[in-house]
């Protein structure tokens, strides 16, 4: 064997030797773990839920002040909300009930949960109970918006539907004078009349820019909602 075949095969042989050891570390990168990625952030804040919470009814059960009483109107809500595509809230009709005929007082402002609301745009009409009854809250006509994120037609509009029923007070609680202030606790719809509010706060009656008291009905038929103004639409709040 010559010098120059010895040298060949010495080489080949450190060759081969070199070839397995980067193998062999190869095969230890790629089983190692990965190192865990201490740069994530990792966030507790909750985002707010905008969901639409609040809305005015696009459309009225057609049978005046007739609502089927707080149990019909809360159903009606309920349904047009669903029909909009909002699932999985509990809605409740903006509605007081007089003490009368052995029913109970029923506040409008105790039925609708604690806030705070949105329309369907997001925006928030009030924080809680105490805003919603204050100068603070957001209601207008650009913001008292339907299930389908509708404007409501208001005074200057033809027709104009700005009279919103609600039964109560400026506060939200249902009147005491022993009037009929609920077309018979929202089951007439011929005799007797309803407090209304003006969503989009401009208008007649003792308190014109009220969203939910500015005048009564001047009766409780279709015909006489409509006369007044409105067209036997109301609010809806979510109560969660």
């Amino acid at each position: 064997m010559t010098i120059m075949t010895k040298f060949r095969l010495f080489f080949s042989a450190i060759a081969v030797v070199g070839v397995a050891v980067l193998a062999s570390a190869g095969c230890a990168t790629q089983d190692a773990d990965p190192a865990p990625d201490t740069d994530v952030a990792q966030s507790t804040d909750t985002a707010p839920d905008t969901a639409m919470s609040f809305f005015i009814t696009s459309t009225g059960p057609g049978d005046g002040a007739n609502l089927g009483g707080l149990g019909g109107a809360d159903a009606h809500c309920q349904m047009l909300a669903e029909a909009s595509g909002s699932t999985g809230r509990t809605w409740r009709a903006y509605l007081s009930q007089n003490a009368s005929d052995g029913q109970e007082m029923i506040n409008a402002r105790d039925r609708i949960g604690d806030g705070p609301w949105y329309n369907a745009n997001s925006v928030q009409v009030a924080s809680s109970v105490d805003d919603l009854h204050s100068d603070n809250n957001h209601l207008s006509k650009e913001n008292s918006l339907s299930e389908n994120g509708e404007m409501i037609n208001g005074r200057g509009d033809d027709p104009n539907m700005h009279d919103v029923l609600t039964g109560s007070q400026l506060d939200g609680t249902a009147f005491s004078d022993g009037e009929d202030s609920t077309c018979s606790n929202w089951t007439s719809n011929g005799a007797g009349s309803a407090q209304a509010g003006h969503h989009d706060r401009q208008g007649g009656g003792d308190n014109p820019t009220s969203w939910n008291s500015a005048h009564g009905s001047r009766g409780c038929s279709q015909d006489d909602l409509i006369g007044t103004g409105g067209n036997g639409l109301y609010y809806c709040f979510a109560t969660n």
